[in-house]
């Protein structure tokens, strides 16, 4: 039976399977593909029915390209939920705005919280560009279960963006509790690189596989002496895909949906065949069986070098901020 659409706040229905559209502009590659072609592909997204977006305004041109497409479809606005993310709230609002050729967005997550300024602060300023119809739902990225409780506690907060695969399962740590602290406060978990950037694709087979100008390259996880010990997990993962007859993509994404009704992967792809294949995943239904079989390969597994160059992600994972005064 296909997967339920999911809700933010009780009230907006999402596609249960989002689209990451960053790799549409930017890190997977030093030229990103004409904008005619770039623009046909979310023709071809929206055609499937895929109605929730994600973009951010560090995404190289990637709010731009979809203002373009919005521009040029201004009838379907209304069907997609466009969600987005800032640094400085006012200033990057009214800019994200203006590339995006919208009057709203709506989610607008805070992508890295200021770690300098109590998180009750920065909800303020966003609880005001609610109140003026600019955005309609407030998201946050990369928190504490303690960070979230008190931006909660100013307004609710609909979703929060965090890494959560089968190789990054650190929201469900019994020292994190951020998982259970989600569904607690009706909290949506939008699940990003769900696919651990392409390791948990089936199709990523060697480092050659791998454009010049990917920023994978970067990544401990994918250097050499840590990239097939990695695929390790994949290869385990392969012999149930097979046996329940899809690929490892849709296996590793129907796993997430099969954790809770408020998570939502949202993988990115510029290839509108693995987009069809990630979709395809919301037609899996597995077993209570295979569910305990891929944890406990997801538990064993060797998992080798940090998910970012570590001097560019300091205190970003469920980050804390200091106390209102």
């Amino acid at each position: 039976m296909p997967c339920a659409r999911r809700l933010l706040e009780q009230k907006t229905p999402v596609t249960p399977i989002g689209y990451g559209a960053m790799s549409l502009s930017a890190y997977y590659t030093n030229t990103p593909e004409p904008d005619s072609k770039r623009l046909a592909f979310l023709d071809q997204v929206y055609t499937t029915g895929q109605r929730f977006w994600d973009t951010a305004n560090n995404y190289g041109d990637n709010e731009e390209l979809i203002g373009k497409w919005l521009a040029l479809n201004p009838d379907k606005r209304k069907n997609i939920v466009l969600a987005t993310k800032f640094g400085q709230v006012g200033e990057c609002c009214e800019r994200s705005l203006e590339k995006l050729q919208t009057s709203y967005i709506d989610l607008y997550y805070v992508h890295r919280v200021d770690t300098a300024v109590p998180i009750e602060k920065t909800v303020e300023g966003l609880v005001v560009l609610v109140r003026e119809g600019k955005i309609r739902h407030i998201g946050l990225s990369e928190v504490s279960p303690q960070t979230l409780r008190r931006a909660h506690a100013v307004h609710h907060i609909a979703a929060i963006r965090m890494e959560y695969s089968l190789f990054a399962l650190d929201v469900e740590k019994p020292e994190t509790d951020l998982l259970n602290t989600t569904k607690e406060l009706g909290v949506a978990l939008v699940a990003y690189s769900p696919l651990s950037r392409g390791l948990l694709s089936g199709r990523l087979k060697s480092l050659d596989d791998l454009e010049e100008g990917d920023f994978r390259r970067g990544i401990p996880r994918f250097f050499p002496e840590n990239f097939h010990k990695n695929l390790e997990l994949a290869e385990m993962l392969h012999t149930i895909a097979v046996r329940n007859g899809i690929t490892v993509g849709q296996l590793a994404l129907a796993w997430l949906l099969a954790q809770g009704d408020n998570v939502i992967p949202i993988p990115g792809t510029k290839s509108i065949d693995y987009f069809n294949e990630n979709m395809g995943a919301l037609e899996v239904e597995l077993s209570m069986e295979d569910l305990r079989e891929i944890r406990a390969a997801a538990e064993k597994a060797d998992v080798r070098g940090h998910r970012y160059a570590v001097e560019t992600s300091p205190n970003s994972y469920f980050a804390d901020t200091p106390p209102l005064e």
